[in-house]
């Protein structure tokens, strides 16, 4: 199987568990910890283009599960957390890991960020190193396993 389907499939995979579990994934904690991994997944590189900017926007538009939340609410939040990984990237990546580990004490919730995280980078059909590095960061953050992500 080429790596681009495997990577496609997989966030397939993850899309649908997220999916069946979209009742229980409405707590604000949760909104503000997805719109943070997805800043640090656009930025991961360590800059933030518009293009990607408006790719991951839209992907965030279209998430099922991010429909429990106002649109207009989650592009606020995920252009506050880019404004500050933009501002001073390393400095910024802190701040917004620490409020994706906002959600460390809901094992759901920590995974389902994880998962987003994943689906996001892998939209494109690449997951590149800087994306799983920033997504492996999320997982220490919520003392989850790296490996339980294939990361």
């Amino acid at each position: 199987m080429a790596l681009w389907d495997r990577i496609r499939e997989s966030a397939s995979s993850m899309q649908a568990q997220l999916n069946a579990r979209k009742n229980d994934l409405k707590s604000g904690a949760f909104r503000d910890a997805s719109m943070a991994i997805c800043a640090l997944v656009a930025a991961a590189d360590g800059t933030v283009d518009a293009s990607e900017r408006r790719r991951v926007a839209q992907l965030i538009a279209t998430n099922e599960v991010l429909q429990n939340f106002a649109a207009d609410d989650l592009q606020r939040r995920f252009d506050d957390y880019l404004d500050k990984l933009a501002a001073d990237f390393d400095f910024g990546k802190v701040s917004v890991l620490q409020d994706v580990a906002r959600t460390k004490k809901k094992p759901t919730e920590a995974r389902a960020v994880i998962q987003i995280g994943i689906v996001i980078g892998g939209a494109d059909g690449t997951f590149d190193q800087d994306e799983k590095a920033v997504v492996r960061e999320a997982c220490f953050a919520l003392d989850l396993n790296p490996a339980e992500f294939d990361l």
